[in-house]
């Protein structure tokens, strides 16, 4: 069988990407990328670990809704504010020195939380965590980018976008034991522990990561030249639409478990970090297909109507329930492989080093918009229909529709450009 042809989105997968830097003919530093990867794990360890230690903390500090509402959405919210801006002020700060500041401005905010008590402290330390995060999420790629060779630059990206669902799987599998043997302090101090360590072993490998953006290193024309790219703007909304379907689904599964079936928060918690976890293997699966020189518009548009189909079948009321959470299953892991296949692509998109960030904050943006819309329209759809989580259906079907019409729009730059970033 012949080999499949490399699309024109990839011409990186028959040449060296323009920025390929020092690591042209050297071997890929692993552990610099896992050093990274770290960083990221640790970082979405503060996503997982509120939604099992929230109601605990209310009982504690007397927390209002209002300010556990703040609290769950205080990630979204920086993110979707300022996923850009972050990305930019990382490629014109330097990505090492953005990272690691990120870090320690994610460890201060866990610190702040564990020894200042009061819901105002609390609401702060989590706005820190909150920064941190998109910070470490914008910056870290372009580290793994410089770690790589320009023929594993992709494949170590599609590892990369395992940090979200790994990190949160991990806090929420942590929260329940932690939270009954010592309180949710437990929890947040592991959390920090785990960012210290982190971050000590991503500036032991700093020399491993001399190709990236240095301080000052990105102009003003850089960043409009990145986000200029029209493949880029489809590749975000198909990551958007992605979020929207995902989460929509994740977000509400602990409440439909212990509402609907009865299940305890203890064996809710561990379902439900499976279901973000099993993503995983479909980010690696999404790497090797785009290394391997697959299309990636149509990669991304057969993932994002397989989650459809899924969808469908996850909230039909007529399927048992062990069929519909193996759906739940299944669109985590077929879905996975749509933010590998979009995050991989600054491996290509960028012109040069000082655009990744850039390109991965405008990525993180739209996915945190898409996170935060699926939630809130999955609520007002299931509250309008009196509790029928089948209305859920009017906000999956369409998201996942559009984004594999934003994928498809791709395939057809893809086919007919001759410019190897397909815009």
């Amino acid at each position: 069988m012949a080999a499949p042809k490399p699309d024109r989105f990839d011409q990186a997968a028959v040449a060296p990407t323009p920025h390929a830097g020092h690591r042209r003919g050297e071997a890929t530093a692993w552990p610099a990328i896992a050093a990274a990867m770290l960083c990221g794990v640790a970082v979405s360890m503060n996503i997982g670990k509120l939604p099992i230690a929230l109601p605990a903390m209310r009982a504690d500090l007397g927390l209002s809704l209002v300010a556990a509402g703040w609290l769950a959405a205080m990630f979204n919210t920086i993110a979707m504010a300022g996923g850009v801006f972050a990305g930019i002020l990382a490629d014109r700060s330097g990505a090492l020195r953005f990272c690691v500041g990120a870090m320690i401005a994610s460890g201060a905010g866990a610190l702040v939380a564990i020894a200042v008590p009061g819901e105002g402290a609390l609401l702060a330390s989590r706005a820190i965590e909150g920064v941190g995060f998109i910070a470490v999420a914008v910056a870290a790629p372009a580290l793994v980018s410089a770690a790589a060779t320009s023929s594993q630059r992709r494949l170590a990206l599609a590892i990369w976008s395992c940090y979200m669902p790994s990190g949160i799987a991990l806090g929420m599998l942590l929260a329940p034991p932690l939270l009954a043997v010592a309180g949710w302090r437990a929890l947040w101090t592991v959390a920090f522990c785990f960012t210290v360590a982190a971050m000590a072993l991503l500036v032991a490998q700093r020399r491993r990561y001399d190709g990236a953006p240095a301080s000052g290193g990105a102009t003003f024309a850089d960043v409009g030249a990145a986000l200029r790219k029209p493949a880029a703007w489809l590749l975000a909304v198909t990551l958007a639409c992605f979020a929207v379907q995902l989460f929509a689904i994740v977000t509400w599964l602990p409440t439909f478990l212990r509402e609907q079936r009865g299940v305890d928060a203890t064996t809710a918690a561990a379902l439900t970090a499976f279901a973000i976890a099993i993503g995983m293997p479909g980010n690696l699966v999404g790497g090797k297909l785009v290394q391997r020189g697959g299309h990636r518009g149509r990669i991304v548009a057969a993932s994002m109507l397989g989650c459809v189909l899924c969808s469908v079948g996850i909230l039909s009321a007529a399927l048992p329930d062990g069929l519909r959470y193996a759906l739940c299953l299944a669109l985590s892991l077929v879905g996975g492989i749509v933010p590998a296949a979009v995050i991989s692509s600054s491996a290509v998109l960028a012109d040069k080093p000082q655009q990744v960030s850039t390109l991965q904050g405008l990525y993180m943006q739209a996915s945190n918009v898409g996170q935060f819309a699926g939630a809130l329209a999955v609520a007002w759809a299931v509250s309008a229909a009196g509790g029928a989580w089948s209305a859920a259906l009017w906000v999956t079907v369409p998201a996942g529709l559009v984004g594999a019409g934003a994928a498809l729009a791709l395939a057809r730059r893809q086919l007919h450009s001759h410019r190897p970033t397909g815009a």
